[in-house]
């Protein structure tokens, strides 16, 4: 069992930037795969990013958000974190978004099904 709580959301105007946090706990960090997701309101949920389990490579992106956002891990001194730096935000970047976590096997990184352990969600919400 994996626990994910995510943090560092809120309110930016566009052009500005956030870092969102995935703090893991449980099983071993480092055996998940990790991804992030979002959904705006009314829409499904999409995904943004994600990591490979062991050493962050590979990465894979969304094309809405290639060259702005970036995914890494921390695997090192039991952080168990996983961040999504966001920079150069657009109002359509506006959703609640979610760290999700993935065996090993049967992953593919786009597919949200394919996750097994999922945070409560953080809102993000972009200014015109």
């Amino acid at each position: 069992q994996v626990q994910l709580v995510e943090s560092g959301g809120g309110l930016v105007q566009a052009g500005g930037s956030l870092r969102l946090s995935c703090a893991a706990s449980g099983r071993t960090f480092s055996s998940y795969n990790m991804g992030w997701f979002r959904q705006a309101p009314g829409k499904e949920r999409e995904f943004v990013a994600a990591i490979s389990w062991w050493n962050g490579i590979p990465t894979y992106y969304a094309d809405s958000v290639k060259g702005r956002f970036t995914i890494s891990r921390d695997n090192a001194n039991a952080k168990n974190t996983v961040y999504l730096q966001m920079n150069s935000l657009k109002p359509e970047d506006t959703a609640v978004y979610y760290c999700a976590a993935a065996n090993l096997l049967g992953w593919t990184a786009a597919l949200d099904k394919t996750y097994n352990y999922w945070g409560q969600g953080t809102q993000v919400t972009v200014s015109s």
